[in-house]
């Protein structure tokens, strides 16, 4: 079954639609053939809408309205260049995740999220039925909805002690756990994994460049910016000081409580220099992870996400948390910037097999549920028959 996995990240600077050949290929065991990925910047005037209705804005109902319509078009217009591109004009589904605008968690519980971009749009101009708003179900029974991504680190993780890390706007970890660690059955459940979200990555660093260059930038570029600074440690101490990390797994988080007033409420008087700000934040995020790691016995780390690009914060990563090994995930078989629209390629799969896909030892749901809400394409839904044996293993392949 072809699969074209569709997403937009918390740093929501572009959209990439992969390409992907799914097959059951035996008992507890999923084939995944990858053909390739499209990746579309976002319109600079759907981004500025988009931004407009993030926390801390405030917006009207016609404002959604028409900006899950735009997203709708747009994610439609992606869709269709992976179809007429890597999928060579064939596909079974579109799986899209949609983009985020709010993730609604009060302390630990998770009571609603919101994805935008009408799946209607996608179906209309692909002809090809859609899988959408992935997270919901797992919120409605008792999930925090993230990290979703736990059920694809559960199959590619090679053993115990061994973490994925992805570095968006929120950095999320993924630990897999020695098997029946979650209280399952060994020999015919998914291993067992901890999964959960670490704290700010890109949501803070990004907001500071764009705040120190009055929106001329969005990134510090390979992190030269906060290599060029020091580290201020009275800040630093405030801004770990959060309730947030206190609060034990599962637990999510997003740019609803990273929002740029986060940042400018914790600023001291006077505050410091754009080149120490982000040396700070940069140290935030590595002693987050680093902490992680060491709580959770880490000793190999995969890595991806844009975070991956900048340089000062795997560097400073890697020298908080000196005793992992630190690689990107192309190290178990899958390309950084694929990892998460494969995902929900994957997610997608297992719905339409009749497969609950939530990873309910990380996002703390009260059972496995089947993910997502379905739109018909142009010709009628036919699934296939139930798969009832869940995934334990997944082959990587590449067309």
């Amino acid at each position: 079954m072809r699969m074209i996995g569709l997403l937009s990240g918390t740093s929501h600077d572009a959209a990439d639609a992969a390409v992907t050949d799914l097959e059951f290929s035996a008992p507890g065991e999923i084939t995944m053939r990858s053909r390739g990925l499209v990746s579309t910047p976002f319109p600079p005037d759907l981004r500025a809408e988009l931004l407009a209705a993030l926390p801390p804005g405030t917006v009207s109902a016609g404002h959604l309205c028409r900006l899950d319509t735009r997203l709708g078009r747009f994610f439609g217009t992606v869709a269709a260049r992976a179809l007429a591109g890597p999928a060579d004009g064939r596909a079974d589904w579109i799986v899209s995740h949609g983009q985020t605008v709010h993730h609604w968690v009060d302390g630990a519980r998770a009571h609603g999220t919101l994805q935008l971009g009408a799946a209607a749009w996608i179906a209309e101009a692909t002809g090809l039925p859609v899988v959408s708003d992935l997270r919901s179900r797992d919120v409605a029974a008792g999930g925090q909805g993230a990290p979703l991504v736990a059920a694809l680190d559960a199959l590619l993780l090679p053993g115990p002690g061994h973490g994925a890390l992805n570095l968006g706007g929120i950095a999320n970890l993924t630990v897999r756990l020695p098997t029946g660690d979650d209280g399952t059955a060994a020999s015919h459940a998914a291993p067992a994994v901890l999964a959960y979200d670490v704290g700010p990555a890109g949501a803070l660093l990004d907001e500071a460049v764009a705040w120190a260059t009055n929106g001329e930038s969005r990134i510090d570029a390979g992190g030269a910016r906060a290599a060029r600074g020091t580290v201020d440690r009275t800040l630093l101490t405030r801004l770990l000081d959060d309730p947030y990390y206190r609060l034990p797994p599962p637990k999510s988080t997003g740019k609803e409580h990273f929002h740029p007033g986060y940042l400018r409420d914790r600023l001291p008087e006077p505050p410091p220099t754009w080149d120490d700000l982000l040396a700070t934040l940069t140290e935030l995020t590595a002693s987050l992870v680093a902490d992680a790691c060491r709580a959770h016995r880490v000793s190999d780390l995969y890595v991806s996400g844009g975070g991956l690009r900048n340089h000062r914060l795997m560097d400073r990563l890697r020298a908080r948390a000196a005793d992992v090994r630190i690689v990107d995930s192309t190290a178990v078989g899958v390309p950084p910037q694929e990892k998460e629209a494969l995902l929900f390629a994957l997610l997608g799969f297992l719905t339409v097999h009749g497969v609950p896909a939530n990873p309910v030892a990380a996002t703390g749901a009260r059972r496995p549920v089947l993910l997502g809400s379905l739109t018909p394409g142009r010709t009628p839904l036919r699934l296939p028959e139930p798969v009832v044996e869940p995934p334990r293993r997944l082959v990587l392949l590449r067309a």
